[in-house]
């Protein structure tokens, strides 16, 4: 079993569901974040929360992947100041719903003075509806940007415990550790990290606190990332232990602490049920049989 923390299944299709449940990944976690191009009305973040609070959220359980969401502004879209406000007044609603195990994806891009007001009012309000934290570190700069993000997080009193750092590499892993964060890798193709680079860093630094991630979103990225890199663990000769860590366990530790996540989501699971509608919509197409799993 595999746990992947960091995909964006709302711009993946169907296939990828049935390829991850074949693949062993279980749970799935969905960052809020850009889709591509900028939002220009507060309805279309409406709609799109709504979207991986929803439809995501029942598309996942066809194929019995258990689906779970972060909810927050995003680093881009934080610089549209009319924007931002307008985000700002509704995240608390949707932050309160069910299967949301953080604030997040937020921090920085380029490192703008609204991208650090709004990474420190969600930083707030993580506080307030005591969530984690899932920080997006900046592609460029990203080691200032890291340290950053830590020293804003330690300013308003977020316990390291409680956020998790994404997008790590070589240069940032050693600060995010010794400081007692969560430190997470996107395994996403020439950019980010590789696998086989993944291997030598949980090599040398173990696996305490070290989560494995895909960032699949609409770029070209690979939503088997995980299960992939953990293949590729063990067959060089990584402990079990470690591989398990990584790919699995300290992902639930770490957004467990919402309480939103349990590992009896996908040990005891509703069975499969194809025929089932959302809003009165199914997955199926073309008069493809369902699934219909018998109850135990």
């Amino acid at each position: 079993m595999v746990i992947d923390p960091h995909a964006h299944m709302i711009s993946r299709t169907t296939d990828d569901y049935q390829a991850m449940a074949d693949a062993g990944v279980v749970a799935v976690i969905e960052p809020a974040f850009w889709v591509g191009q900028p939002r220009t009305h507060v309805g279309s973040y409406i709609d799109y929360l709504s979207a991986i609070l929803g439809f995501e959220r029942f598309r996942a359980g066809q194929f019995g992947v258990r689906h779970y969401c972060t909810i927050g502004l995003n680093s881009k879209e934080a610089n549209d100041e009319a924007l931002a406000e307008a985000v700002m007044d509704i995240l608390p609603r949707f932050a309160l719903k069910e299967g949301v195990v953080a604030i997040g994806e937020i921090g920085y891009d380029e490192q703008t003075p609204l991208e650090d007001r709004y990474f420190r009012r969600q930083l707030d309000l993580a506080l307030e509806l005591d969530l984690p934290v899932l920080i997006h570190t900046p592609h460029r700069d990203k080691k200032r940007g890291t340290s950053r993000s830590m020293d804003v997080c330690e300013e308003h009193g977020v316990p390291p415990s409680r956020v998790i750092v994404d997008h790590n590499n070589e240069e940032t892993v050693a600060e995010v550790l010794e400081r007692g964060y969560w430190a997470a890798f996107s395994i996403y193709p020439s950019t980010k990290m590789g696998d086989a680079r993944m291997v030598e860093i949980l090599r040398r630094y173990g696996s305490e606190r070290i989560i494995v991630n895909s960032a699949c979103d609409w770029g070209i990225s690979d939503p088997l990332a995980v299960p992939r890199t953990a293949h590729l663990a063990l067959e060089r000769g990584l402990p079990p232990g470690d591989v398990h860590d990584a790919c699995y366990a300290n992902a639930l530790a770490a957004f467990g602490q919402s309480g939103q996540m349990a590992e009896s989501d996908w040990l005891a699971p509703p069975p499969i049920d194809q025929r089932t509608l959302f809003e009165g919509n199914s997955i199926l197409r073309g008069g493809r049989p369902p699934v219909i799993e018998q109850q135990s």
